[in-house]
């Protein structure tokens, strides 16, 4: 715990020496007196946590001390100790940010023992906060976040680092469970708006006809049900960040009300019709081609630019070479540790069989697949046979089997219809065919719909 210092700052010797006493009679008080304004300043480099300060000093008016006390530290919390009785002159001390107002009695220093008793309460719940916020930062370091070092990986830290130290707008790209709403916090709690809201709304988990209420808020009586005045997501982080997860679902008369949000920097809750200024930062993420959903016209290009802002791509798990054994490795230990369990190893084997798979659910799957591991080995190492995988859905796995080209291709552009969320026409683009051999191969093929 840091040590509470108070400064005592009393010209009177038989008066300073009473408050000195006083409050040394708590243990953890660091008590100093000062019989000047100038041997006050020459000392406050030592950073004390509060100061006690006659307002009438022989070397210097108080008003000029509390300047310059507020020039070193705006802070700093000051309990102004005075012999007159002036209201005009107390009132304008706090104003200006003084703790407290004491007059010179017989109460004076029991006044002043409960006014650094709270700011010692004050003193104790922002130092909680300071640890909880270095915890946070540690929490979400990218190097804590996200394991591995393979070129992917390291081209998003790049990414990261200069997402954090820019307000700009960033929009996250990557296949389910690799890690999109992890990234946006990091970016959050490394930024300058680390210590304000970090707000997550998943858009597709609200309904289409709440969704405006949620986002915006509304006000009593607005509409059945609405019991109550409430504020939306924009507003719960204002000052801080929000992220948007899977807009590339949002349905387009929502994305016309959001692009107007983002354009004025106000909300207006349902129901009313003063808005709100805001200064949110945002961050969006999807699985989808944004541009190709702009194509299609389930999503509005005006909207698209502008929340482009610094495009990160988050690379899948099957692309990040031997981060698979890195990542492994970490959940293997994390579980454990929670578990109570001995730590353990992974045979070469086991590492093979991981790295053979696709892994179409990425780091979330993984984590999954491990954790499991750990439980089905009977002894402190992982094998191959512990690790479930579906062999059947491991589409790198197939190439091991004996089969004739066509079905090997059938496979093939099925794993790419499973990866590209059954749109032809892209995958037709990336195998470099045509969509009528797509819609040849896989005719037959139960539960395939023809785009």
């Amino acid at each position: 715990m840091e040590t509470f210092r108070i400064y005592v700052v009393e010209d009177e010797p038989l008066y300073a020496r009473i408050l000195e006493y006083h409050l040394s009679q708590n243990p953890d008080y660091e008590v100093h007196v000062y019989t000047t304004a100038r041997d006050l300043l020459l000392n406050l480099y030592k950073r004390p946590s509060a100061i006690s300060l006659d307002f009438n000093l022989p070397d210097m008016s108080g008003f000029e001390v509390l300047k310059k006390i507020r020039e070193f530290d705006p802070e700093l919390p000051v309990v102004i100790v005075s012999g007159q009785q002036d209201v005009s002159t107390a009132v304008e001390l706090l104003k200006k940010g003084v703790y407290d107002y004491v007059l010179k009695d017989a109460d004076t220093k029991d006044r002043i023992w409960s006014a650094m008793r709270n700011i010692r309460g004050n003193f104790n719940l922002k130092q909680k906060i300071n640890r909880l916020e270095e915890e946070i930062g540690r929490k979400y370091s990218y190097n804590n976040l996200i394991k591995g070092n393979s070129p992917a990986i390291n081209q998003v830290f790049h990414l990261l680092e200069k997402a954090a130290k820019a307000n700009i707008t960033v929009s996250i790209y990557g296949e389910t469970g690799t890690g999109k709403e992890l990234v946006a916090k990091s970016i959050h709690y490394n930024s300058k708006r680390h210590n304000k809201p970090f707000v997550p709304v998943n858009v597709t988990a609200i309904p289409r006809e709440l969704i405006e209420s949620e986002m915006f808020g509304h006000e009593k009586g607005s509409f059945t049900g609405a019991h109550a005045q409430r504020i939306g997501k924009f507003e719960e982080a204002n000052h801080g960040t929000i992220f948007l997860d899977e807009i590339g679902d949002m349905d387009l008369s929502m994305q016309a009300k959001l692009l107007r949000v983002l354009q004025e920097e106000e909300v207006t809750r349902v129901g009313s019709n003063k808005p709100v200024k805001l200064d949110v930062r945002v961050i969006v993420a999807t699985h989808k081609n944004l541009l190709e959903e702009v194509k299609k016209g389930t999503f509005r290009e005006d909207l698209y630019y502008r929340l482009l802002g610094l495009p990160i791509e988050l690379p899948p798990l099957r692309d990040r070479g031997n981060d698979i054994f890195i990542i492994a490795r970490h959940f293997i230990d994390e579980f454990c540790d929670k578990n109570d369990i001995e730590r353990l190893t992974i045979s070469p084997d086991a590492m093979e069989k991981l790295k053979r798979y696709h892994f179409p659910g990425n780091v979330r799957e993984l984590k999954a697949i491990v954790e499991l591991s750990a439980i089905m080995t009977n002894s402190n190492t992982i094998h191959a046979e512990d690790i479930k995988i579906n062999e059947v859905e491991n589409s790198l796995d197939f190439m091991t089997q004996e089969a004739t080209l066509e079905e090997y291709n059938r496979q093939i552009i099925k794993h790419y219809l499973k990866k590209y969320d059954n749109r032809v026409r892209l995958v037709a683009e990336k195998l470099d065919i045509g969509k009528t051999t797509v819609y040849r191969m896989l005719k037959n093929e139960p539960g395939f719909i023809e785009e």
